[in-house]
């Protein structure tokens, strides 16, 4: 079954962080990469760039606007995320304490609906 865990944290956490801070935070995503990989569950992950980068959009009544930004009201924004591929949610919640991001963040562990193509 398919998970998606998604990351959330303050992002000015990061700018916070010395460059030493921040290269021992990539190595530990790093670390959590292999072991993915190594279990066998890795499928896919990406860091997000920050939300004032987001654009939003809706459409009403046929017409698009867009705005810059969700402009959320939170603390903790959405900061990447890992699709993976395990046994059950025990294993997907295993995978979520591990990664680095649940140290200071959120990891938000959704199954994935697949949709059969065929």
């Amino acid at each position: 079954m398919q998970y998606m865990l998604l990351i959330y944290a303050d992002e000015a956490g990061w700018d916070a962080l010395t460059p030493e801070e921040q290269a021992e935070g990539m190595s530990a995503y790093e670390a959590y990469g292999k072991w993915l990989n190594d279990k066998g569950w890795m499928r896919s992950g990406e860091p997000l760039t920050r939300t004032t980068e987001a654009t939003s959009v809706r459409v009403r009544d046929r017409k698009t606007s867009t705005t810059d930004g969700p402009f959320a009201e939170t603390k903790e924004q959405l900061g990447g995320y890992y699709v993976i591929e395990c046994d059950n949610l025990d294993q997907a919640i295993e995978a979520a304490e591990r990664l680095p991001g649940a140290l200071y963040g959120t990891v938000e562990v959704r199954p994935v609906l697949v949709f059969d193509q065929g």
